[in-house]
């Protein structure tokens, strides 16, 4: 498993968000018995950053919390990677927003990194949440996976 952190933002970053945000990867891959080697990048970034990518690919011209670009393309077989590393995708977790969400959420840094790098490995291999339906079993997986770090609120 490769896991790739830029930190694209004007502040450091403790190591420990770091180490946080590997566990929550490796946690959700385990908890989907994702098998193959996989790569996962994650970019920290600021307002701006974010908020030119949103307008860009979602075509909506304000800052949000995280975006998310899966690569997995569904047509190829697992069978055909095994021997490779499979290119997930990209987690793109505004540091700014991130910060803002916790104090409105009175929980830490740490668990909002944890939630949104959780909310997008699922979205990387395959889930979305277009109806209630689909929004209950994403948010239980995620919960799921927090719980099993220790990551509460």
């Amino acid at each position: 498993m490769q896991i790739w952190i830029d930190n694209r933002t004007e502040v450091s970053v403790d190591e420990k968000l770091y180490t946080i945000m590997e566990q929550v990867v490796e946690k959700a891959l385990e908890q989907e018995k994702h098998t193959t080697s996989v790569e996962v990048s994650i970019s920290l970034v600021q307002y701006d950053e974010i908020q030119r990518l949103n307008k860009q690919f979602r075509h909506k011209d304000k800052p949000t919390d995280v975006l998310s670009f899966p690569m997995l393309d569904e047509s190829v077989e697992s069978s055909q990677i095994e021997e490779q590393v499979l290119v997930l995708g990209d987690i793109i977790i505004c540091m700014d927003q991130a910060r803002v969400q916790a104090e409105e959420y009175g929980h830490s840094l740490e668990r909002e990194i944890a939630f949104l790098t959780a909310h997008s490995m699922f979205h990387l291999m395959g889930y979305d949440h277009m109806n209630k339906e689909e929004e209950q079993w994403m948010e239980q997986k995620q919960e799921a996976v927090l719980q099993a770090l220790g990551i509460v609120r």
